[in-house]
């Protein structure tokens, strides 16, 4: 394995790192707003609930990566190289900026930059870009309805009790969504780094003529996205757990579990969806059942407009940065 290809690897599972810190967010930030768990514990339980979904999940969402972006025949180390650069340069503003944006979609737009300076349109995967395009809007949608809906059951199945009893019972139960939430969050995001390097393994013939994902990029993965999370993106969490709307450790449970649903849904069906679009509508959801007004939807406003411009963004800089190699290295097509 060339030096070239080593480095890449390494790149790719400091893009992953990246994912954990911005996303620790979407595990821990109902958790810590509710003060159920500190920040230093609530990353600390996201992290050990992330990596703990190696032993859980298949691989359908690194498939999806590998495959169904773009064409495999045209992708080769410097493809996967420039879309990492494109996708770790707006992870990283974003994240100083504590706007908590979908790193799956930079990653796909970034996989999209040089494919199209390549082959143009024909080196797409019209069907899979399409199905990810679609849960863009799709996965906040759910997750706001489930959010809406399971808070309004929860809320008529308490309705005899006194709300302190209420919040003593849902501080004990928040630890079990937010668990299940960071084991949906692991299982879908680590495996887009899993895909992404599988595809450049596939594509300069380590893995031989037939795609199949290495245990050891399962392992190395998942690893690394604990690892972020352990780290945290502090801004990131005080945005959604703070900044959007005050929650409660029920409605922190229902939030939870809202996203849990739809991201774990997703990741059994090899959907790579964004877990931030997916815990910001169930937030949003839980937080409209008391009033409309509950909501900061100024803040909800900047958010979505990050999300929107997190695939355009990162097709110019992936895009710009494969030009950029080509100046420098004739050899590439």
């Amino acid at each position: 394995m060339s030096i070239l290809i080593i480095s890449i690897i390494v790149i790719a599972l400091a893009f992953d790192f990246l994912n954990g810190m911005n996303d620790a967010a979407n595990s821990i930030a109902t958790v810590v707003s509710t003060k159920v768990l500190t920040p230093l514990q609530g990353v600390i339980w996201a992290a050990f609930w992330n990596f703990a979904a190696v032993f859980i999940f298949g691989v359908h969402v690194a498939t999806t990566i590998g495959k169904g972006i773009v064409d495999a025949n045209i992708v080769n180390e410097y493809v996967i190289l420039s879309a990492l650069i494109g996708s770790i340069a707006w992870v990283g503003i974003c994240t100083k900026f504590g706007l908590p944006i979908s790193v799956s979609h930079s990653l796909i737009g970034g996989l999209i930059g040089p494919a199209l300076v390549i082959g143009g349109g024909d080196a797409l995967v019209a069907q899979g870009i399409i199905k990810v395009s679609l849960f863009i809007f799709l996965s906040p949608i759910i997750g706001f309805l489930l959010g809406y809906l399971i808070m309004i059951g929860t809320m008529w199945a308490f309705r005899k009790r006194s709300p302190r009893k209420v919040d003593g019972v849902f501080r004990g139960l928040q630890l079990l969504s937010s668990a299940i939430f960071s084991l949906g969050h692991g299982s879908n995001d680590a495996q887009k780094t899993i895909g992404i390097i599988t595809i450049l393994l596939f594509s300069t013939g380590h893995l031989g003529g037939e795609f199949h994902v290495p245990t050891w990029v399962i392992f190395a993965s998942y690893t690394t996205i604990a690892v972020g999370t352990l780290a945290g993106g502090w801004k990131v969490i005080k945005t959604l757990g703070t900044s959007l709307t005050h929650l409660k450790p029920v409605q922190g449970f229902c939030a939870e579990t809202a996203g849990a649903i739809t991201v774990i849904s997703s990741t059994l069906g090899g959907i790579p969806v964004s877990t931030t679009h997916t815990i910001t509508g169930s937030i949003m959801g839980v937080g409209s059942v008391q009033r409309l007004s509950a909501v900061r939807w100024g803040v909800a406003g900047n958010i979505v407009l990050a999300w929107v411009l997190t695939i355009p963004a990162t097709i110019l800089v992936g895009g710009g940065f494969y030009l950029l190699l080509r100046l420098f290295i004739p050899a590439i097509a």
